[in-house]
């Protein structure tokens, strides 16, 4: 069996650590020596890795999106039916690794940083479009294609609404956050269910 080399491993380690790092501070102004320090390597080594601060935050925006993506698919394909296909993006953005307080940081300073960053605004947009795509799976059967779309851009805007006032520290539990979107999609999905009786 081939041995995994360490580059793979330190790559992980400085894309955990730029997001942990960035998490903390709330905001782009950390320097490559100290997240490198958070990954336990020099900064030499990140340099060499990755070139620049700006290319290690890209990787760390596609790492997690990575992880999301997977953790989306496991648990669709462990839906039972649309509306469980619903509830589970839900269920995922919403987990104790994706709501952590660090990554929510993360995630609104990438948003932040997408202003003046093509290429996170651009890895943003991928984001977007992936949890769009992800909740229409499972509302355009239940709902047709043009109130599924209203649907799925209010639950997707509660989403990222709900994740911008957990980093301001406002924001509801995960539980709460769960149950705020579901409560959403099951008011609009009845209101449907209403009118066509």
């Amino acid at each position: 069996m081939p041995k995994i080399g360490m580059e793979p491993i330190r790559r992980k380690a400085l894309t955990d650590a730029a997001i942990e790092a960035i998490g903390a501070r709330g905001s782009m102004h950390v320097t490559m020596s100290d997240i490198a320090g958070r990954a336990g390597v020099s900064p030499a080594l990140a340099h060499h890795y990755f070139g620049s601060k700006e290319h290690l935050i890209a990787e760390s925006v596609r790492s997690l999106l990575r992880d999301l993506r997977a953790d989306a698919d496991r648990a669709l394909k462990a839906a039972a039916n649309h509306r469980a296909r619903v509830s589970a993006i839900i269920a995922v953005s919403f987990s104790d690794k994706q709501f952590s307080d660090e990554v929510v940081a993360a995630w609104l300073a990438f948003y932040v940083d997408a202003q003046r960053a093509p290429e996170i605004g651009r890895l943003l947009s991928i984001y977007a479009r992936r949890l769009h795509s992800n909740l229409m799976s499972g509302l355009k059967p239940l709902a047709g294609e043009s109130d599924a779309e209203r649907i799925a851009e209010g639950a997707a805007a509660m989403i990222d609404g709900l994740y911008i006032r957990k980093a301001l520290g406002a924001g509801p539990a995960r539980h709460d956050a769960v149950a705020l979107v579901e409560d959403h999609i099951e008011t609009q999905l009845s209101e449907l269910r209403r009118r066509t009786i």
